[in-house]
């Protein structure tokens, strides 16, 4: 039964549930926020259009009023029956006090108090209407009218008054409505206009406090949800990038340089790269381990055959060039000073090779004479230093301050990004060195 390895950290699965969960909540809590905030938007309209029309309805009673008084005024002093079929238009018909205290009854308990001190000013103007109406009927009996309102018949004058002549009767009528009396009943209207106008601009004031307080507590849940949007995003972002993209990055890094990957992150990339570091744990221990008689040559140390199959097979050829040498003469070599000599001259350019690649760098032999030089993780854009290193080569195998005869090599070269696969490879770098040997010994000859 498989265990889990104690620190594997948290898991990709578990961080996109949770960013789906965040998600969901960040969109549920700015919805409901957004939701609340657009009702309080339409309370605090509905409201203010409602202040507005309790305002409007206040002031058209005191409007009315008025205009009851001036229609009174106008009749008295002229005696004009249009004023007085004016005044009880407005009284009976178009209506506007009585309108106005049932738009205010609209308003509920807030308006309320509004309310009482608005009838308090009707009661006052109705009232107002009794002194009027018996100014009017004075001013009927002076100018002799037969054809006039019907509740003006019900108003009773005094004998005093009936006794008087048409002119005193006209006189006393415009006393009834412009002596200070009748202002001070006027001013009881007016007082009751204020009283309730001041109380629905008070509730007015409460009720738009009231709403804009709310409003202000919705943005400061706003605002708070979208700070926490954002440090949640940020913290997504930062806690992705560690656990996934950054051990990424520097798993490919760690590759390009053939070395083992961190094992950070993310569980599930901890667990691919402890898979792949144990492979290539296998691999460098395949490499290390192989049978020596299996993987070089006997004589000069380098990689054999085998061992160039293999390497040709597991190195990345994108980034490595191959190098194919080929030992001048060496049959003359032979001839001349017996094979053991020659031997000495392949040991000595194996010697030699070594000297002037890197430690990373693979040498194999792979013929009699012929030997493969593997120059990994390089780019193509290299060919001075390698020409070079060959001329170095040269120059070091033709000192004979050792003993042994004079050598030179010609070598072929190829980058491995220009050719399809191996086989193409090799032979791009094999027609390369046969080229670089037609034109004399040794050069080189890049493919």
């Amino acid at each position: 039964m498989k265990t889990k390895t104690k620190g594997d950290g948290v898991s990709l699965r578990t961080i996109h549930l949770w960013l789906v969960i965040s998600a969901v909540i960040a969109c549920s809590l700015m919805f409901l926020f957004t939701f609340h905030l657009t009702d309080s938007f339409r309370k605090l309209t509905e409201a203010s259009e409602q202040q507005i029309e309790l305002r409007n309805a206040a002031t058209e009673l005191l409007e009315a009023s008025d205009y009851l008084t001036e229609r009174t005024q106008r009749f008295t002093v002229e005696g004009d029956m249009r004023y007085l079929d004016e005044y009880f238009e407005e009284a009976f018909e178009a209506n506007r006090r009585e309108e106005a205290i049932t738009r205010v009854a609209e308003g509920g308990a807030a308006a309320q108090a509004a309310l009482e001190k608005l009838e308090d000013a009707l009661a006052s103007s109705l009232r107002l209407m009794q002194r009027e109406y018996y100014a009017m009927r004075l001013v009927i009996e002076a100018k002799g009218y037969t054809d006039y309102p019907e509740i003006l018949r019900a108003v009773q004058l005094s004998k005093a008054d009936l006794a008087l002549t048409r002119e005193q009767k006209q006189h006393r009528a415009m006393e009834m409505v412009l002596d200070e009396e009748y202002y001070r009943q006027k001013d009881l209207v007016r007082a009751g206009m204020k009283a309730s106008l001041e109380e629905l601009e008070s509730i007015a004031y409460d009720t738009d406090r009231s709403a804009l307080r709310s409003l202000q507590d919705e943005m400061v849940g706003v605002r708070v949800v979208i700070v926490l949007q954002a440090i949640g995003i940020s913290f997504m972002v930062w806690l992705t990038a560690r656990l996934g993209i950054h051990p990424v990055l520097t798993a490919v890094d760690r590759i390009k340089a053939d070395s083992p990957i961190p094992v950070v992150g993310a569980n599930e990339f901890r667990y691919l790269a402890r898979t792949y570091n144990t492979m290539y744990e296998v691999y460098k221990s395949s490499l290390e381990h192989l049978n020596f008689k299996a993987s070089h040559d006997e004589l000069t140390g380098a990689y054999n055959r085998s061992g160039y199959e293999l390497l040709l097979s597991s190195v990345n050829l994108d980034s490595t060039y191959l190098l194919l040498f080929d030992l001048d003469n060496f049959k003359s070599i032979n001839d001349t000073y017996g094979h053991e000599t020659g031997d000495k001259v392949l040991i000595k350019l194996v010697d030699v090779l070594k000297a002037n690649f890197r430690a990373d760098d693979y040498i194999c032999r792979i013929g009699g004479d012929e030997f493969v030089v593997f120059m990994v993780h390089s780019k193509e854009q290299q060919r001075h230093l390698i020409a070079q290193k060959i001329v170095e080569i040269n120059r070091e195998l033709g000192d004979t301050a050792d003993g042994l005869p004079s050598a030179s090599v010609s070598v072929g070269i190829a980058h491995g990004s220009g050719a399809s696969n191996e086989e193409k490879l090799f032979e791009k770098t094999d027609a390369a060195m046969y080229k670089a040997k037609r034109t004399g010994k040794g050069t080189y000859c890049f493919a």
